[in-house]
């Protein structure tokens, strides 16, 4: 009966199937019908666990963020600046392990406290280098944003690494934009080399934030 929890099914296991089905269908084919499917069991057995779409996807944000951190942790001694390298870094690469990795993670919000260790470090360390917290706030968030930003346009053309979505051919595109060459010359910087756009814009947030507080 619907209105009886399934012996079967548990917090954990959902979260699991609709990591796993993330890949395959995307987040706007991620439906609560579509992952009681695949787990056998009835829609309304998953309102146990979660009360909408939106509880489902606050969980597998957080189950995200967890297994980043358990594959990348921070030296306990690098410098604001190599924080926010290393942290943004370990979030772009979780973020593109799954397809629309970075809108699932965009607007949600952790179910858990486990983020509190790793946010904690990063603003003792900005604060240790004469940031204001309101200052070290501002840093973190913004090189945040950036990652989240950054990593929704790159899967816009790269969903999943190898897999890339037809109308991005930057060769094309120049010779349709001809008229007008700065225009047309960016494809290569913009559809392109994403590691290493990823790399520069980092370095220039960073190389931004400590001439704006005047901190090395």
């Amino acid at each position: 009966m619907a209105s009886q929890r399934s012996p079967k099914l548990d917090k954990k296991q959902v979260v699991e199937t609709a990591l796993r089905l993330l890949n395959e269908v995307g987040l706007d084919g991620l439906t609560l019908r579509t992952i009681a499917r695949e787990l056998d069991v009835q829609a309304p057995a998953l309102y146990w666990h979660f009360k909408n779409k939106q509880a489902l996807l606050d969980e597998m944000a957080t189950e995200m963020y967890r297994r980043m951190v358990a594959d990348a942790r921070i030296p306990a001694d690098a410098t604001w600046q190599e924080r926010i390298l290393v942290s943004q870094r370990g979030l772009r690469t979780a973020l593109l392990g799954y397809r629309d990795g970075a809108k699932v993670f965009s607007g949600t919000r952790f179910t858990g406290i486990e983020h509190a260790v790793e946010m904690e470090a990063n603003l003792r360390a900005l604060v240790d280098a004469g940031f204001s917290v309101p200052q070290a706030v501002r840093a973190t968030s913004t090189a945040f944003y950036f990652t989240l930003g950054f990593v929704t346009e790159e899967q816009g053309v790269w969903p999943l690494p190898g897999e890339r979505r037809e109308g991005y051919d930057v060769e094309e595109r120049a010779a349709r934009m001809a008229d007008f060459p700065l225009a047309a010359s960016t494809g290569a910087e913009v559809f392109q080399n994403y590691e290493e756009g990823f790399e520069e814009g980092l370095r220039l947030l960073i190389a931004g934030v400590g001439a704006r507080y005047g901190i090395k």
